[in-house]
């Protein structure tokens, strides 16, 4: 399947906040109450339309765990789009939020769109963190926030999406050279998709892990 330009995603925050989950649930519109921890990357991919073109999307969920921070790093070149999770229901999750953003930035392009993604909002009973806090932070950052529930897909397809038209206004407005693939876009190819349908999920360097409801 051909498409008019591909962008690259990347996924982070710490352990446990739900991001395969989140990727399984855009790719595959499923959802898994139990999942490996991820070890190194994941990689998914889905085709999107936005303003009648073909956009691609490659995406690739990363570690949480310290020990993977290197290998998460060398994820964010040539980046075009993150989105960053916390879990609603950890406050430490959001406490490390700025340790996260700065790392993305500091390894990133300067055009990279940033989103903040408050996640499990399905667990409002166990809600720590409160909405106008991520909010604030978002606003305070200069990103877009969206609670969102990879168990009820809840504003799921909203936060890759909306992310991707931010992007792409970008591309409109001149503000990014597509030539560059540094800053996480490429120009489509006629060439057949490499997931048919437009939709995986497989281990990019996955091992087993331990078992974890992560979601």
């Amino acid at each position: 399947m051909s498409y008019a330009y591909l962008f690259k995603y990347v996924i982070i925050g710490d352990t446990g906040v739900g991001k395969s989950c989140l990727l399984l649930q855009f790719t595959d519109k499923r959802f898994m109450a139990v999942h490996d921890l991820t070890i190194g990357v994941e990689f998914g991919a889905r085709m999107i339309t936005i303003g009648n073109k073909k956009i691609k999307l490659q995406i690739w969920d990363t570690a949480g765990q310290e020990s993977f921070r290197s290998i998460t790093r060398s994820y964010y070149r040539g980046t075009a789009g993150a989105l960053l999770v916390y879990d609603i229901t950890r406050r430490e999750t959001f406490n490390h939020l700025y340790a996260w953003l700065e790392d993305a930035r500091q390894h990133s392009s300067p055009h990279m769109v940033i989103m903040l993604i408050g996640n499990k909002s399905d667990m409002e009973h166990r809600r720590v963190v409160q909405k106008e806090e991520g909010e604030a932070f978002a606003r305070e950052h200069g990103m877009v926030f969206m609670e969102t529930s990879a168990k009820t897909s809840a504003n799921v397809e909203e936060a890759f999406l909306n992310t991707a038209k931010a992007i792409y206004r970008k591309i409109q407005q001149g503000e990014l050279d597509i030539s560059n693939e540094g800053n996480g876009i490429r120009i489509g190819s006629k060439q057949p998709a490499i997931i048919p349908g437009g939709s995986s999920l497989r281990p990019g360097l996955q091992g087993s892990g331990d078992r974890s409801g992560c979601c």
